[in-house]
């Protein structure tokens, strides 16, 4: 293909366009407040099942010491008719002896059950306390997560404003470039993922990095300024400037 020696220098600026647009949209791949952002989402999520859970301990822990102090409350009234039956001195000798031994086991058994209500008020203070501090973890979270997506949301406005910005400048500069070229160039970039063309500088293709010698050197010199070359090892098309050594 033959094209104009100035037309084809116009490649290294839409190159180095696509370089910008493919740095852009390997940081927007990458970005690390976007896994900050999954990192402050997996701790609410760790975090709020904390606080379920503990919510769920001091309900639990809730419904058990009432139940108990309930159960405490009945065998005190029970106690309570008891010795007002003893106190009437209505009872025969008999019953009177019954309900002492019932008032003897009534006192044991509310012992016992006040002693289970001091154990679950001990165990309701630590769940409570495990509750306010899962509580203030995702407070914190919480917090922390929407710092976080607003870091996130920050770095891709910027990168998409940077984005267009590149995108503007590219479509300016391929709109001076002979379609017959154009075509080229995108043809190749598609082929190696990154760019259509490279400097050829020091006899070396900018794009792969490797350096000319031998006949390929020799042909490089002796070709014509408006023929556009192609690198044999990675296919660009090589743009000769003063500093390419030839």
């Amino acid at each position: 293909m033959q094209a104009d020696h100035f037309d084809q220098q116009k490649l290294l600026a839409l190159a180095a366009e696509d370089v910008a647009l493919s740095q852009l949209a390997h940081r927007k791949r990458t970005l690390p407040e976007t896994a900050a952002v999954e990192d402050a989402e997996e701790a609410q999520r760790a975090l709020s099942a904390d606080v379920v859970r503990a919510e769920t301990e001091v309900r639990d822990l809730d419904r058990d010491q009432k139940r108990l102090e309930a159960d405490v409350d009945t065998v005190r009234q029970r106690a309570a008719r008891d010795q007002q039956r003893l106190d009437s001195g209505a009872a025969s000798p008999k019953e009177m002896t019954g309900l002492q031994h019932e008032l003897e086991s009534l006192a044991r058994r509310q012992g016992d059950l006040e002693d289970q209500v001091l154990e679950f008020m001990e165990r309701r203070e630590t769940a409570d306390a495990a509750l306010a501090t899962a509580q203030r973890g995702l407070t914190q979270a919480q917090a922390d997560g929407e710092r976080a997506t607003q870091l996130r949301d920050d770095a891709l406005a910027d990168i998409a404003d940077q984005t267009k910005v590149h995108e503007a400048t590219r479509g300016e500069v391929a709109g001076t470039v002979p379609a017959p070229l154009l075509s080229l160039y995108d043809r190749v970039a598609k082929q190696t993922g990154t760019t259509g063309a490279a400097h050829l500088h020091a006899r070396r293709c900018e794009g792969c990095r490797i350096e000319l010698y031998g006949n390929e050197l020799s042909a490089f010199r002796n070709a014509d300024p408006h023929t556009v070359l192609r690198c044999e090892n990675c296919g660009r098309i090589l743009v000769r400037t003063a500093d390419s050594g030839l």
